[in-house]
């Protein structure tokens, strides 16, 4: 591929990560206005959330097998029209039901972005993937971490509709792009056809690739669960304002940077496994350093992001390694592995946030530091227990 083609194959992959995370937390500063306007309780907003999350998990599920038969192109332009057409009933309803229905309606659309991860298998090769895969891993930490702060501003600007405006903005621009840039030719999988539950038995039969995920899927899930009760620790229990909390995940953010920066100079020095046990590593330091800094001096900003930092540092080493090795598995089946391992995160990431919000307190902080160093830990022996079953085939070189 051209440089210039690499570059606009770069562009496009970091939109699609920017729309696939930019729905979920830019709306969170905006729940009290949305409660308002529908006269509906704070609870059942947060329910959008939840329902949202769903959504995209169901879409996933299909797209991403489909794409290996038909071709993601087309796939990928009409599940963005169909996001942009529920986040503009969203902006539009007048009623919380009909809200609800357009916003899993967006979600619906929205599970197109995970072929993403189907796309770098297409159009790059060998270190290029792991290194945009870096990247990609490190956007979605930075925009996660930005999107409370975008919602807060576009809240005080233009209300709880400002979000839904930007995503249609932000989706007409990468539509386009889409629509430009990737070839019209379909995808197609090599081999017989499958249907997608022949395709999900298939990769089920391997425990590499379900092991590859499930670590990426840990290390996520570590980022995702401080991300989801960052609000109660920060503004609830240490009473930071809705600004001040933004500017915090906005440090957060910037460390992303940094670990994406150390990972890609890594990668092409360490092996896959290597960044693994070093990236596990770190989030099981994270957790003990959370667990002794918040002992010996409290809840604090700097006892809680001192130590998130250090498991940002893991979260970037492991999670590109993993799914780059999870991905390569079955490279013919592009599609359907993204869509598995998205779901996957999804998973694992929605039962960690759910048990540390379990806790309450100051009990809330040594949670959220058990689960980093139970995730570490487990994520440790999973990894051991896939390089002897590779070492008894053979694949254990990388």
């Amino acid at each position: 591929m051209a440089r210039a083609s690499k570059g606009a194959a770069v562009a496009l992959l970091l939109a699609m990560v920017l729309l696939g995370v930019f729905p979920i937390d830019v709306l969170l500063p905006s729940f009290p206005a949305l409660s308002a306007h529908f006269a509906t309780p704070a609870a059942d907003v947060a329910f959008s959330i939840s329902l949202f999350a769903i959504g995209i998990a169901l879409s996933q599920l299909l797209l991403g097998p489909l794409s290996d038969v038909i071709g993601r192109k087309g796939l990928l332009l009409a599940g963005m029209a169909v996001a942009m057409l529920g986040a503009a009933g969203c902006a539009l309803a007048s009623d919380y039901r009909w809200f609800l229905a357009f916003r899993l309606l967006q979600a619906l659309g929205c599970g197109c972005f995970v072929l993403s991860q189907a796309l770098v298998q297409d159009l790059f090769q060998g270190r290029e993937r792991e290194r945009l895969r870096i990247l990609m891993t490190t956007a979605t930490g930075v925009f996660i971490s930005l999107s409370p702060l975008a919602g807060t501003l576009l809240q005080g600007a233009v209300g709880w509709r400002g979000s839904f405006y930007l995503f249609i903005g932000l989706a007409a621009l990468v539509w386009l792009k889409a629509w430009v840039f990737l070839p019209a030719a379909p995808r197609r999988a090599e081999g017989p056809r499958q249907n997608i539950l022949q395709a999900y038995r298939r990769l089920g039969g391997r425990f590499d690739f379900f092991a590859y995920w499930l670590i990426s899927a840990i290390a996520f899930a570590c980022h995702f669960s401080f991300i989801v009760i960052s609000p109660l620790i920060f503004m609830e229990q240490l009473g930071l304002s809705a600004y001040q909390f933004a500017l915090t995940l906005l440090l957060y953010g910037a460390a992303y940077l940094v670990g994406g920066v150390v990972a890609g100079a890594l990668s092409a020095r360490v092996s896959a496994h290597g960044q693994i046990v070093g990236g596990l590593s770190l989030i099981l330091l994270a957790g003990l350093l959370m667990l002794a800094l918040t002992g010996w001096w409290g809840v604090s900003t700097l006892t809680i992001l001192l130590p998130m930092l250090v498991c940002t540092a893991g979260t970037t080493l492991t999670r590109p390694a993993a799914t780059s090795r999870a991905m390569d598995v079955f490279p013919e089946q592009a599609g359907a592995s993204a869509s598995a391992g998205s779901v996957l995160i999804f998973i694992i990431g929605g039962l960690l946030s759910a048990l540390i919000n379990l806790a309450s307190g100051s009990h809330l902080a040594w949670t959220l530091a058990a689960c980093l160093m139970l995730s570490g830990a487990l994520g440790l022996a999973l990894n051991a227990q896939l390089r002897r079953g590779l070492a008894r085939t053979g694949q254990a070189g990388a």
